[in-house]
């Protein structure tokens, strides 16, 4: 069996009273993007970090590039690349000193570093600014710079740690095309992310970690579909889904679907509305006398009002026979 490019098994780690891992596990096949989801606090860059040989666990193993990150922490850095959740890149220096300070730092000659540093200006489309300071840089432009710092040493696997936190869409589509680019060519990616959006479209897998725990991932899209189904309150599968249910009406409000028509009015009932729909029974005026549809009330008012008055109408009186009135 091939090794697996990323695994842990049973990682724990405490800060204090508060557990941030709790028997995390994680698998991540080779040439695949793993999208690590979770709410803020869930332990996702805990658990990067510990991959990353940032940070100690305090129980489990974990295994990167085939090598454990605890006894064999120098030959897992060698293998890796890390994004963080911040930019780090100096801005006053240009894109093109920043790549080669990054690899001057990573043991590479001066020529070699230089070399790298243009490879990688030109693969994330930075080529025609790499001489300005990065402080001139947007925001997809300096987490493509940051990406590419990562990729001094073309490791195999790369932890991405919330990579377009704060960008625009525009922003987030330039990292997102980096990352294809980079998948394409064999790199394992680990994505952390609190975005459906974003694991939907770069993820083949998904595991979701709430509390320092979670499970393996599992599923992959398909080439008709790339949305994830829900299959429960923690886990996600993929694969082209079925037309969705129709929605349960609500009390009073008639479910989706087409609107019924009209049926005509037969004669003698109550005539139709404007809108085709028959009017609702008629309350009786204020006078007492209800409201014939045909006819006015006897105090005058018509049969959709009703009667200003408060008591039965009066009938006039007669006029008087004595003409000195």
């Amino acid at each position: 069996m091939a090794t697996l490019p990323v695994l842990a098994e049973g990682l724990r780690k405490r800060y204090g009273p508060a557990n941030a891992l709790e028997g995390f596990d994680l698998a991540v096949p080779e040439g695949s993007v793993c999208g690590l989801l979770g709410p803020n606090g869930a332990g996702k860059t805990t658990a990067v970090r510990i991959l990353a040989t940032l940070l100690r666990p305090d129980g489990g193993r974990a295994r990167v590039a085939g090598f454990d990150v605890v006894r064999q922490a120098a030959q897992v850095r060698y293998r890796i690349g890390l994004l963080g959740q911040h930019a780090a890149v100096d801005e006053v220096l240009g894109g093109r000193q920043n790549l080669v300070l990054f690899g001057r730092l990573h043991h590479l000659g001066a020529v070699a570093a230089g070399r790298r540093a243009d490879e990688l200006l030109e693969r994330f489309g930075l080529g025609e600014v790499g001489g300005k300071p990065v402080k001139q840089y947007s925001g997809g432009m300096r987490r493509r710079l940051d990406l590419a710092a990562s990729l001094i040493l073309a490791p195999p696997v790369l932890f991405l740690d919330e990579p377009t936190t704060g960008l625009d869409p525009r922003g987030r589509n330039e990292v997102w095309e980096a990352v294809r680019a980079l998948v394409a060519g064999g790199t394992t990616v680990l994505l952390t992310t609190q975005y459906l959006d974003e694991a939907d479209q770069l993820a083949d897998r998904i595991s979701v970690i709430d509390h320092g725990r979670g499970r393996s991932p599992r599923g992959r899209p398909t080439s008709s579909s790339r949305g994830w189904a829900a299959t429960g309150s923690t886990s996600w599968s993929t694969g082209p889904t079925s037309s969705p249910p129709p929605r349960p009406s609500s009390a009073g409000r008639p479910g989706p679907g087409p609107r019924p028509r009209p049926t005509p009015t037969p004669a003698g009932s109550a005539s139709p509305s404007a809108t085709g729909w028959p009017r609702s029974p008629r309350r009786p005026g204020r006078c007492g006398t209800p409201a014939s549809p045909s006819r006015t009330s006897p105090c005058g008012a018509p049969p959709w009002t009703r009667c200003s008055s408060t008591s039965p109408a009066t009938p006039p009186r007669p006029p008087t026979s004595d003409p000195s009135r």
